[in-house]
């Protein structure tokens, strides 16, 4: 007889527990324990998963690529052409939907560690090539890749700056880049 586990998502709690505890606390301040508490699993529960604290945050931040990946190229859906693209690309960085504190918080936190970590670092590069590739349905390699240096330094300083720039600012930008 196959048994069935009593909780099926409890894998998935961890992990977004564990996106939620680095967002709120930082990389360096998790631990198992504040991870457990916060999907509401027993301690044990964070072994019985996951080989150790690297692997989790391996995985962690996969999954958070991977759901970001997906809001990215739903921007794009539809998207028939560069000018459109352009547009997409545009409100993709004005809109900060994608870009919510949450989500920015654990793209710094991503950032600030993954040259620590060989696997972060696979795990970003994998990312910017997902976007990219995204990008290169309108775009050559080249322009499809300053185009993705552009948004994420972009979404940075329109989070952060004082004064962010106009959206017509923004097209304005992207539509040099990408040589319209």
């Amino acid at each position: 007889m196959n048994r069935r586990p009593n909780d099926p998502q409890r894998r998935e709690r961890i992990l977004q527990a564990t996106l939620d505890t680095i967002a709120e606390h930082g990389l360096n301040a998790v631990t198992h324990r504040k991870i457990a508490s916060c999907a509401g699993v027993p301690l044990g529960s964070m072994t019985y998963y996951f080989s150790g604290m690297d692997a989790l945050l391996e995985e962690a931040f996969t999954w958070f690529t991977q759901q970001m990946s997906v809001q990215y190229r739903e921007f794009f859906a539809g998207v028939t052409g560069p000018e459109m693209a352009c547009e997409s690309i545009t409100t993709l960085i004005y809109s900060s939907r994608v870009t919510t504190p949450h989500n920015m918080e654990l793209m710094y936190q991503l950032y600030a560690f993954m040259n620590r970590s060989a696997s972060l670092k696979t795990v970003m590069q994998d990312w910017m090539k997902t976007s990219q590739t995204t990008l290169e349905q309108w775009f050559d390699p080249v322009t499809a890749r300053a185009l993705d240096a552009f948004i994420e330094g972009m979404t940075l300083h329109f989070v952060t700056d004082r004064q962010p720039l106009t959206r017509e600012a923004l097209r304005a930008m992207v539509g040099r880049i990408a040589g319209a």
